[in-house]
């Protein structure tokens, strides 16, 4: 396996985990991007981050795109070298919106972008790679393959995703609060309980059963379809802001969870306009990506 050629882009969804009762399988991916390119040199790797992170990522072998490239060329046995890397950040980090996901996904698909036979690294590939970067492949299978997905660990340790058949056009939003809230997901995992109730467990199979319909065309079941016992009141604790808002807005009838581990409040529908204005008002920032059906793409 050579590198070919003298310069790769590839852009990469931002996504949501769990979505209410899918705690680590549900993952969906929006029209929300971080940008990366790559272009092989001889010397030294330096990492240029404008956007988001700029001044705190590591800018060299350090740096999660980086690492991911290199475990990309690794695992198809090309050559390695330094790189000089552009990245457009735009996915907030410890904020719920898969941002390390997106990075060891874009670092894989650079790495295919760059070597003369890509088909070595395919889809199912990258996305088993990417998995191995983040421990679990809720966010990553979104993020590789785009729409809703449902992913899962095998018996060997192997991840497994499949399609969620998702409307399109279901429109979403994504609550960010201010940046000063933050929160990582070793630390919104070290609140969960080891072991749940039997009735919660049952609880929230039926509604992810439900969930997938209500993605499917049944919007009317998406209240239903998005609660949960299993993970999202025990991190009241340390969400304390995200769940008062997640509560207001269920009251009022919307679909709101937290995304991923948070502290991003997603919400399966359109807010009215007051609803908006009040969340700017408190220093929210109010996004309506749609969703991407398409995951991560190589620039031509």
């Amino acid at each position: 396996m050579r590198l070919i050629n003298e310069h790769a882009a590839v852009r990469v969804p931002a996504t949501t985990a769990n979505m209410g009762p899918g705690f680590d399988s549900f993952g969906m991916a929006f029209r929300f991007y971080d940008e990366v390119e790559a272009r092989p040199i001889t010397g030294v790797t330096r990492v240029e981050v404008t956007g988001v992170g700029a001044g705190s990522v590591p800018t060299g072998e350090e740096n999660l795109v980086v690492r991911a490239l290199r475990a990309g060329l690794d695992a198809v046995g090309a050559p390695q070298a330094g790189f000089e890397m552009r990245c457009t950040n735009r996915i907030p980090h410890g904020g719920g919106m898969g941002s390390s996901a997106s990075a060891a996904v874009a670092g894989l698909m650079l790495a295919r972008g760059l070597i003369s036979e890509p088909g070595a690294l395919s889809d199912e590939m990258v996305f088993a790679l990417a998995t191995q970067f983040e421990g679990h492949p809720d966010n990553v299978a979104p993020a590789v393959f785009g729409g809703a997905t449902v992913a899962w660990t095998q018996a060997d340790g192997s991840p497994r995703m499949a399609p969620m058949p998702v409307d399109g056009d279901l429109p979403v939003s994504l609550l960010v609060p201010p940046s000063s809230t933050r929160l990582s997901t070793e630390e919104a995992r070290r609140v969960l309980p080891v072991s749940v109730p039997r009735a919660d467990a049952l609880f929230n199979t039926s509604r992810a059963a439900v969930l997938m319909l209500a993605l499917a065309g049944r919007p009317d079941l998406l209240m239903a379809g998005t609660e949960d016992r299993l993970h999202q009141e025990y991190r009241r604790s340390v969400l304390p802001s995200s769940m008062a808002v997640m509560d207001s807005l269920r009251d009022k009838g919307y679909p709101a969870v937290i995304s991923g581990a948070g502290p991003t409040v997603l919400v399966l529908s359109a807010l009215e306009e007051d609803t908006r204005a009040t969340l700017t008002h408190h220093g929210w920032t109010v996004l309506v990506p749609g969703i991407d059906t398409r995951g991560a793409v190589l620039s031509p």
